[in-house]
């Protein structure tokens, strides 16, 4: 016993802190209590982050930072005609053109607003699907995949040791989600690589160099903080770059995951049919949930809509000039740009929401729902399946009737049927008077088979 538990002491100290594992674990801790530098404060997913700031004075993620280059230009804008108005002829109209088309652009905004917010909701409905069935999946496999330990120790190592491999692959789906809906198609990521070294996909197969994300230049960078159209690069062209087919990476881990099933209904590790068809629809269910995120990112707002939305709110925001110069004068010039900031806010927060699996700052956190199931695993797995009633009900001292009676498993046992129903029976009534009640009655019993 002395030399396991010395055996045990000596591998957590030299072989875990050493491994890749816990270097990145590490590492993401250390990063929690590190500051947030300008760049990476204005993009990536927010995930659970928490403000104490009041909202209207909050900057990450809002869509101010990408509404400076469109502010500034309508400031130009507007000042251009008012000068223009005061200093050389008057430009106002009548407002009925502003009336008129207001309902127009509001009609506008309220669709694109709803149709963006749908599709972010779709997105976090599959990824609440999907953590559902990788909890169902995982736990079917770790308790009901029988080990076979009384046949011999090697086969009932081998079992445990199949379960850990299977379970990282439904660690390894999420993550290679995540990628393919980013448009990633590389293995070589760090939270994806260690998961998928003993499998064959056919992007592993592919050049990775060809794969990989070039350098941004600072001047593209900034422009993409910025939300400058010149400077957004196609989230495609990663994949389009490829010369080789890339697969699909998710449905080939799945087909490994019914392959591992297959082989466990073969050796006879899972006897109960209705396991084996829970298993079946689990990883059903779990190609459902990609085909359905790959339909959110695959089929965007028409583009006709886009173009005519925008055209629309720009050609609003363009005019109001002409109707404010005349009631308002040089106040036309702040007026502009409230007014402004309004619609096109709008209008932006629809396009951020339209892809909820990106890397902008209001996008769905999909590497805190990666870890998130990887940490839950790492749970499941940290102890043996119970399948021991006995120890953790009467061994470990349940409190079978609490608040009932504080006493355990073993103290009702040398207690007689109709004592337990009785005391069932006072449980089910109210939780005050009963209670007291039967506690005395209970208190006296104990005197009198003591006595």
């Amino acid at each position: 016993m002395m030399g396991q538990e010395k055996g045990a002491s000596t591998f957590a100290t030299n072989s875990i802190p050493g491994s890749s594992a816990s270097t990145a674990k590490l590492e993401e801790n250390e990063r929690k209590f590190m500051p947030l530098d300008v760049e990476e404060y204005f993009q990536g997913p927010m995930g659970y982050h928490h403000s104490k700031w009041p909202a209207f004075m909050r900057l990450r993620g809002s869509v101010l930072p990408k509404m400076i280059i469109p502010l500034s230009f309508l400031a130009a804008w507007a000042t251009m005609i008012t000068c223009i108005d005061k200093f050389v002829t008057p430009f106002g109209i009548e407002s009925l053109l502003l009336t008129v088309t207001g309902f127009v652009v509001g009609l506008s905004l309220s669709f694109r607003s709803s149709t963006a917010y749908e599709r972010y909701m779709d997105g976090r409905k599959y990824w609440a699907q999907l953590l559902f069935t990788s909890r169902n999946l995982a736990r079917l496999i770790w308790i009901h995949v029988q080990e076979r330990h009384g046949e011999s120790e090697e086969l009932g190592k081998a079992d445990v040791l199949g379960k850990l491999a299977a379970l990282n692959l439904i660690n390894a789906f999420a993550v290679a989600l995540k990628h393919r809906l980013r448009f990633e198609p590389s293995i070589e990521y760090p939270d994806l690589a260690p998961l998928l070294c003993n499998v064959k996909t056919m992007a592993g197969d592919a050049d990775q160099a060809a794969l990989r994300e070039r350098k941004v230049s600072s001047w593209k960078s900034a422009g993409q903080h910025l939300g400058h159209s010149f400077a957004e690069s196609n989230p495609r062209k990663l994949v389009k770059r490829a010369k080789e087919n890339l697969g699909n990476t998710p449905l080939e881990i799945l087909t490994y995951l019914a392959a591992y099933f297959e082989n466990l209904y073969t050796d006879k590790n899972v006897t109960i049919g209705t396991h084996q068809v829970q298993a079946t629809g689990l990883l059903a269910s779990l190609t459902d949930v990609l085909s359905g995120c790959e339909r959110v990112v695959n089929t965007p707002l028409p583009v006709a809509y886009s173009i005519s939305i925008s055209q629309i709110t720009w050609a609003y925001v363009l005019t109001l000039p002409f109707q404010l110069v005349k009631y308002l004068h040089w106040v036309t010039i702040p007026g502009t740009m409230l007014a402004g900031y309004i619609i096109l806010g709008i209008a932006q927060i629809g396009r951020e929401l339209e892809n909820p699996f990106g890397l902008d700052v209001n996008d769905l956190p999909l590497d805190a729902y990666c870890q998130e199931l990887a940490n839950e695993i790492d749970t499941l797995t940290s102890q043996p399946p119970p399948l021991d009633n006995a120890q953790w009900m009467r061994d470990g001292g349940a409190k079978v009737l609490w608040p009932f009676s504080g006493m355990e498993y073993k103290e009702w046992e040398s207690r007689s049927l109709e004592d337990i129903r009785a005391a069932l029976k006072l449980k089910s009534g109210s939780r005050d008077v009963k209670i007291k009640r039967a506690g005395t009655m209970l208190a006296s019993h104990d005197l009198t088979n003591e006595s």
